[in-house]
């Protein structure tokens, strides 16, 4: 831990742009990479925020998403919003001051005054002033007990203290104790984030860019005898030299002609890559709390046996069929209608169909026919929102599977595809 009262602090630095990183050349540094030429990838209005110690959304944007944060909470009738987070969850904290949570963080909201941010633990602070838009203080013993001090200050009043993000049973109850049962915000929230900024595009932009390198250098990387943990070495090492940071990087592997999974792993295994083998894959690799999803399948050393093309071929009809009918104004029922090619060859569903994503695991979250997610919503999908389109089809005994699939932006037109990664069920 830090000694001494944190000082706020004002921190510019410069670093040139960093380039398309070469899994091969693992021991070459970052700095021996830099160059303008190698920045081709990168959306160029994007290009200046590698060269600040970190990066900034405009002012306006921040003062935009504060107006539509204020606009549900006079809706609501609350006069003092807190938004948490801990453990490096919680995306309304960075959405509204820019700084990724850590251990643990509240935000204080009220309208006319600027964020108070609390923030744990006593040496995050220093970093956390340098990064929020907001007013950081140390949460000190206790976050919510300071947070409670912070709101007496302000002059809540019960009744009138709303909440995004998650609570434990204990601060709620200390919450409670003083200004009553807190006006839950989180789904108002969740409809909120839909619809994304031209600027958060951009962003997921370079979230998508970097999970692509990242599935071009498993790709690259997949060869017999490597293990599972392997194989995520080279996905890490693909985004990390330019600021990126994980998500999921979901990897599994099992021999095609006796498989005994339908899905990647959300941990990967030590069992070994051998000839005959799919190895799927779902990466997300984000650039401050903006990341991309693209889902892939390959084979190792061998053409896919007719199972294998089969759920693939379903998989890619599914994928084209979904893209085909989501546009402004489409149902959640019309999507999952017209995966109905899944069930017509034999086959189900394992994961979700769509999700919304870019912001959290957002709405609408559809099942297939034949693996619902719950009930159809009420949804109808429109300009700007940004989804998943993820069909994980697989034999109706759930041993064998592939994943195709990616994260796509909805406009007045269509569909606009954010990943370039090569589609298919490639041969290694």
């Amino acid at each position: 831990m830090a000694r001494g009262h944190p000082k706020k602090t004002s921190h510019k630095g410069a670093h040139k742009s960093p380039p398309k990183p070469s899994p091969k050349k693992p021991t070459k540094s970052a700095a021996q990479r830099l160059g303008p030429a190698d920045l081709g990838w990168i959306p160029s209005r994007l290009r200046g925020l590698y060269r600040e110690a970190y990066p900034r959304f405009s002012e306006e944007e921040m003062a935009r998403r504060r107006h539509d944060i204020e606009r549900i909470m006079e809706a609501a009738k609350i006069e003092h919003l807190l938004v948490c987070g801990a453990s490096r969850n919680g995306t309304a904290v960075p959405w509204l001051t820019g700084w990724p949570v850590t251990a643990e963080a509240i935000g204080v909201l009220t309208p006319g005054l600027p964020i108070s941010l609390l923030v744990q633990y006593y040496n995050h602070v220093p970093l956390a002033r340098q990064i929020a838009r907001a007013e950081v203080e140390w949460g000190g013993e206790s976050t919510i007990r300071r947070t409670v001090e912070e709101l007496a200050r302000r002059g809540a009043k019960v009744g009138r203290v709303g909440v995004i993000g998650l609570m434990t049973y204990t601060q709620h109850d200390i919450l409670a104790a003083r200004y009553g049962r807190a006006i839950d915000l989180n789904a108002a929230y969740a409809r909120l984030r839909l619809v994304k900024s031209a600027e958060e595009i951009e962003w997921l932009k370079l979230g998508a860019a970097m999970s692509d390198h990242a599935m071009e250098a498993l790709r690259d990387e997949i060869k017999a005898g490597l293990t599972e943990h392997d194989l995520v070495d080279a996905i890490e090492r693909a985004y990390v030299p330019w600021g990126g940071s994980n998500l999921i990087h979901f990897v599994g592997a099992t021999s095609m002609a006796e498989p005994d999974i339908a899905c990647p792993r959300q941990f990967p295994s030590g069992r070994r890559i051998a000839k005959g083998d799919i190895v799927m894959a779902e990466i997300s690799a984000q650039f401050w709390e903006y990341p991309g999803q693209v889902l892939r399948s390959f084979s190792v050393g061998v053409d896919p046996p007719p199972l294998y093309k089969k759920l693939h071929k379903a998989a890619d009809a599914a994928l084209q069929a979904i893209l085909g009918v989501l546009k402004p104004g489409a149902t959640a029922q019309e999507v999952i209608e017209a995966a109905g090619v899944i069930e017509e060859q034999g086959f189900t569903t394992l994961d979700d169909l769509v999700h919304g994503f870019g912001g959290g695991y957002l709405p609408p979250v559809l099942g297939s026919k034949s693996r619902p997610a719950g009930p159809v919503p009420d949804f109808r999908f429109g300009p700007g929102m940004t989804v998943v389109v993820q069909p994980n089809v697989v034999t109706r005994d759930g041993n064998a599977g592939v994943q195709t699939g990616e994260l796509v932006l909805i406009t007045e037109k269509g569909v606009d595809r954010l990943h370039q990664a090569p589609k298919g069920f490639i041969r290694i």
